[in-house]
Protein backbone atom coordinates (compact mmCIF):
# COMPACT_ATOMS: atom_id res chain seq x y z
CA UNK A 1 0.00 0.00 0.00
CA UNK A 2 1.32 3.44 -0.96
CA UNK A 3 0.57 6.85 0.48
CA UNK A 4 1.28 10.27 -0.98
CA UNK A 5 1.87 13.05 1.55
CA UNK A 6 1.48 16.26 -0.40
CA UNK A 7 3.44 19.37 0.50
CA UNK A 8 3.97 22.96 -0.58
CA UNK A 9 5.86 25.90 0.88
CA UNK A 10 4.81 26.25 4.52
CA UNK A 11 3.85 22.60 5.13
CA UNK A 12 5.50 21.41 8.33
CA UNK A 13 3.83 18.18 9.51
CA UNK A 14 4.72 15.97 6.54
CA UNK A 15 7.53 14.05 8.24
CA UNK A 16 5.37 13.23 11.29
CA UNK A 17 2.71 11.84 8.94
CA UNK A 18 5.30 9.74 7.12
CA UNK A 19 6.51 8.23 10.40
CA UNK A 20 2.92 7.42 11.45
CA UNK A 21 1.99 5.75 8.16
CA UNK A 22 5.20 3.71 8.12
CA UNK A 23 4.25 2.38 11.55
CA UNK A 24 1.34 0.69 9.71
CA UNK A 25 3.77 -0.73 7.10
CA UNK A 26 2.44 1.72 4.51
CA UNK A 27 5.02 2.97 2.02
CA UNK A 28 4.72 6.74 2.42
CA UNK A 29 6.28 9.33 0.12
CA UNK A 30 6.40 13.10 0.61
CA UNK A 31 5.63 14.69 -2.76
CA UNK A 32 5.75 18.38 -3.64
CA UNK A 33 2.63 19.78 -5.29
CA UNK A 34 4.52 20.70 -8.48
CA UNK A 35 5.51 17.08 -8.97
CA UNK A 36 2.04 15.88 -8.03
CA UNK A 37 0.42 18.06 -10.71
CA UNK A 38 2.89 16.72 -13.27
CA UNK A 39 2.81 13.02 -12.37
CA UNK A 40 -0.68 12.58 -10.88
CA UNK A 41 -1.94 10.18 -8.22
CA UNK A 42 -1.60 6.89 -10.07
CA UNK A 43 -0.26 4.12 -7.86
CA UNK A 44 -1.28 5.74 -4.57
CA UNK A 45 -3.93 4.36 -2.21
CA UNK A 46 -3.87 7.22 0.31
CA UNK A 47 -3.52 10.98 -0.18
CA UNK A 48 -2.64 13.13 2.82
CA UNK A 49 -2.75 16.91 3.18
CA UNK A 50 -0.76 17.55 6.37
CA UNK A 51 -0.64 20.45 8.76
CA UNK A 52 1.35 23.64 8.48
CA UNK A 53 0.81 27.03 6.88
CA UNK A 54 0.52 26.32 3.16
CA UNK A 55 1.66 29.30 1.10
CA UNK A 56 1.87 31.27 4.34
CA UNK A 57 -1.92 31.00 4.79
CA UNK A 58 -2.31 34.23 2.85
CA UNK A 59 -5.91 35.21 2.04
CA UNK A 60 -7.32 32.51 4.37
CA UNK A 61 -5.84 29.37 5.88
CA UNK A 62 -5.64 26.72 3.16
CA UNK A 63 -7.28 28.95 0.54
CA UNK A 64 -4.47 29.17 -2.02
CA UNK A 65 -3.64 25.46 -1.94
CA UNK A 66 -7.32 24.56 -1.99
CA UNK A 67 -7.97 26.64 -5.11
CA UNK A 68 -4.82 25.25 -6.75
CA UNK A 69 -6.19 21.74 -6.26
CA UNK A 70 -9.54 22.77 -7.66
CA UNK A 71 -7.95 24.38 -10.72
CA UNK A 72 -5.19 21.89 -11.52
CA UNK A 73 -6.13 18.50 -10.04
CA UNK A 74 -9.90 18.41 -9.88
CA UNK A 75 -10.40 15.36 -12.11
CA UNK A 76 -7.51 13.49 -10.44
CA UNK A 77 -9.06 14.06 -7.01
CA UNK A 78 -12.55 13.12 -8.22
CA UNK A 79 -11.24 9.83 -9.67
CA UNK A 80 -9.35 9.14 -6.44
CA UNK A 81 -12.56 9.60 -4.44
CA UNK A 82 -14.65 7.55 -6.87
CA UNK A 83 -12.13 4.71 -6.59
CA UNK A 84 -12.82 4.59 -2.82
CA UNK A 85 -9.25 5.58 -2.04
CA UNK A 86 -8.53 7.45 1.16
CA UNK A 87 -7.96 11.20 1.58
CA UNK A 88 -6.88 12.66 4.93
CA UNK A 89 -6.59 16.35 5.81
CA UNK A 90 -5.23 17.38 9.21
CA UNK A 91 -5.33 20.96 10.51
CA UNK A 92 -4.14 23.00 7.51
CA UNK A 93 -4.94 19.94 5.41
CA UNK A 94 -8.54 20.05 6.64
CA UNK A 95 -8.65 23.75 5.76
CA UNK A 96 -7.37 22.87 2.27
CA UNK A 97 -10.04 20.21 1.74
CA UNK A 98 -12.78 22.62 2.80
CA UNK A 99 -11.44 25.42 0.59
CA UNK A 100 -11.22 23.00 -2.36
CA UNK A 101 -14.86 22.01 -1.84
CA UNK A 102 -13.93 18.38 -1.10
CA UNK A 103 -15.47 18.46 2.40
CA UNK A 104 -18.23 18.44 3.47
CA UNK A 105 -19.39 16.47 0.42
CA UNK A 106 -18.90 13.29 -1.59
CA UNK A 107 -17.39 15.10 -4.56
CA UNK A 108 -15.94 18.51 -5.28
CA UNK A 109 -18.05 21.64 -4.98
CA UNK A 110 -17.10 24.81 -6.86
CA UNK A 111 -18.31 26.85 -3.91
CA UNK A 112 -17.18 25.63 -0.45
CA UNK A 113 -20.03 24.40 1.72
CA UNK A 114 -18.28 25.34 4.95
CA UNK A 115 -15.48 27.48 6.29
CA UNK A 116 -12.83 27.16 8.96
CA UNK A 117 -12.98 30.71 10.28
CA UNK A 118 -10.79 32.66 12.68
CA UNK A 119 -10.95 31.31 16.23
CA UNK A 120 -13.59 33.07 18.26
CA UNK A 121 -10.84 34.01 20.74
CA UNK A 122 -9.05 35.81 17.86
CA UNK A 123 -5.87 34.08 19.08
CA UNK A 124 -3.66 31.27 17.86
CA UNK A 125 -4.66 28.32 20.07
CA UNK A 126 -1.89 25.83 20.83
CA UNK A 127 -2.42 23.28 23.62
CA UNK A 128 -3.81 19.84 24.48
CA UNK A 129 -7.58 19.42 24.22
CA UNK A 130 -10.14 16.63 24.63
CA UNK A 131 -12.16 15.00 21.86
CA UNK A 132 -15.20 12.78 22.09
CA UNK A 133 -15.50 10.03 19.49
CA UNK A 134 -19.09 10.24 18.26
CA UNK A 135 -19.45 6.53 17.48
CA UNK A 136 -18.50 5.19 20.90
CA UNK A 137 -18.20 8.15 23.29
CA UNK A 138 -14.51 7.54 24.00
CA UNK A 139 -12.60 10.60 25.18
CA UNK A 140 -9.17 11.22 23.64
CA UNK A 141 -6.50 13.80 24.37
CA UNK A 142 -4.67 15.37 21.43
CA UNK A 143 -2.96 18.70 20.69
CA UNK A 144 -4.15 21.58 18.54
CA UNK A 145 -2.25 24.41 16.87
CA UNK A 146 -4.33 26.76 14.72
CA UNK A 147 -5.62 30.29 14.36
CA UNK A 148 -8.48 29.47 12.00
CA UNK A 149 -10.29 26.35 13.18
CA UNK A 150 -13.88 27.45 13.75
CA UNK A 151 -15.92 25.04 11.62
CA UNK A 152 -19.00 26.76 10.24
CA UNK A 153 -21.23 25.10 7.61
CA UNK A 154 -22.71 27.48 5.07
CA UNK A 155 -26.27 26.52 6.03
CA UNK A 156 -28.21 24.75 8.72
CA UNK A 157 -29.20 22.11 6.13
CA UNK A 158 -25.57 21.13 5.67
CA UNK A 159 -25.13 20.78 9.44
CA UNK A 160 -28.27 18.63 9.62
CA UNK A 161 -26.95 16.45 6.78
CA UNK A 162 -23.66 15.95 8.62
CA UNK A 163 -25.55 14.87 11.74
CA UNK A 164 -28.08 12.70 9.89
CA UNK A 165 -25.41 10.87 7.87
CA UNK A 166 -23.14 10.39 10.90
CA UNK A 167 -20.37 12.37 9.22
CA UNK A 168 -19.30 14.13 12.42
CA UNK A 169 -16.49 11.95 13.77
CA UNK A 170 -14.99 14.00 16.61
CA UNK A 171 -16.39 16.76 18.82
CA UNK A 172 -14.66 18.95 21.38
CA UNK A 173 -15.31 17.83 24.94
CA UNK A 174 -14.46 18.33 28.59
CA UNK A 175 -12.16 15.88 30.40
CA UNK A 176 -15.25 14.14 31.80
CA UNK A 177 -16.50 13.34 28.30
CA UNK A 178 -19.29 15.89 28.51
CA UNK A 179 -19.49 17.91 25.30
CA UNK A 180 -17.93 21.37 25.38
CA UNK A 181 -21.21 22.99 24.23
CA UNK A 182 -19.22 25.87 22.81
CA UNK A 183 -17.56 26.65 26.13
CA UNK A 184 -14.04 28.03 25.90
CA UNK A 185 -11.38 26.68 26.32
CA UNK A 186 -12.85 23.17 25.90
CA UNK A 187 -14.09 24.21 22.48
CA UNK A 188 -10.92 26.10 21.53
CA UNK A 189 -12.18 27.87 18.42
CA UNK A 190 -15.98 28.24 18.65
CA UNK A 191 -16.82 25.52 16.10
CA UNK A 192 -20.53 24.99 15.55
CA UNK A 193 -21.84 21.87 17.33
CA UNK A 194 -18.34 21.41 18.83
CA UNK A 195 -17.21 19.90 15.52
CA UNK A 196 -13.54 18.92 15.48
CA UNK A 197 -13.50 16.38 12.65
CA UNK A 198 -15.77 15.15 9.87
CA UNK A 199 -15.88 12.66 7.02
CA UNK A 200 -17.88 12.25 3.82
CA UNK A 201 -20.82 9.87 3.46
CA UNK A 202 -18.66 7.20 1.83
CA UNK A 203 -16.22 7.51 4.74
CA UNK A 204 -13.13 7.71 2.58
CA UNK A 205 -12.41 11.43 3.12
CA UNK A 206 -11.48 12.59 6.63
CA UNK A 207 -10.71 16.07 7.90
CA UNK A 208 -9.93 17.25 11.42
CA UNK A 209 -8.33 20.25 13.14
CA UNK A 210 -6.50 18.51 16.05
CA UNK A 211 -3.17 16.77 15.38
CA UNK A 212 -3.30 13.00 16.05
CA UNK A 213 0.16 12.60 14.47
CA UNK A 214 1.52 14.64 17.37
CA UNK A 215 0.01 12.23 19.90
CA UNK A 216 0.72 8.93 18.15
CA UNK A 217 3.47 7.61 20.41
CA UNK A 218 3.31 7.38 24.17
CA UNK A 219 6.33 9.63 24.62
CA UNK A 220 4.45 12.45 22.86
CA UNK A 221 1.65 12.45 25.44
CA UNK A 222 1.73 14.74 28.51
CA UNK A 223 1.33 11.69 30.77
CA UNK A 224 2.28 8.49 28.95
CA UNK A 225 2.88 6.21 31.96
CA UNK A 226 5.17 4.01 29.89
CA UNK A 227 2.70 3.30 27.09
CA UNK A 228 4.08 2.65 23.62
CA UNK A 229 1.29 4.51 21.83
CA UNK A 230 -0.75 7.61 22.57
CA UNK A 231 -4.36 8.57 21.85
CA UNK A 232 -3.46 9.64 18.32
CA UNK A 233 -2.97 6.01 17.33
CA UNK A 234 -6.59 5.26 18.18
CA UNK A 235 -7.62 7.97 15.72
CA UNK A 236 -5.44 6.58 12.96
CA UNK A 237 -6.71 3.07 13.70
CA UNK A 238 -10.22 4.39 13.01
CA UNK A 239 -9.25 6.25 9.86
CA UNK A 240 -6.93 3.66 8.33
CA UNK A 241 -8.71 0.50 9.47
CA UNK A 242 -11.07 0.22 6.51
CA UNK A 243 -8.52 0.75 3.76
CA UNK A 244 -5.95 -1.56 5.38
CA UNK A 245 -8.57 -4.31 5.66
CA UNK A 246 -9.70 -3.75 2.07
CA UNK A 247 -6.13 -3.86 0.77
CA UNK A 248 -5.45 -7.06 2.72
CA UNK A 249 -8.53 -8.74 1.21
CA UNK A 250 -7.46 -7.72 -2.30
CA UNK A 251 -4.02 -9.26 -1.78
CA UNK A 252 -5.56 -12.53 -0.60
Amino acid sequence: MRACIARVGGTNCDLEMKIVLEEYKIKAEIVHMKRLIKEGLRGYDILVFPGGFSYGDYVRAGAIWGKEILAKMRREIEEFIESNKLIIGICNGFQVLVEAGVLPDDGISEVPKAVLATNISAKYECRWIYLRVEDNGEVLRVPIGHGEGRFMPSSNEILMDLIKNRCIIFRYAKPSGELANGEYPYNPNGSIYDIAGICNKKRNIFGMMPHPERAFFGWQMPDNRGKKYGDGKKIFDMILGGIIESHSMEKN
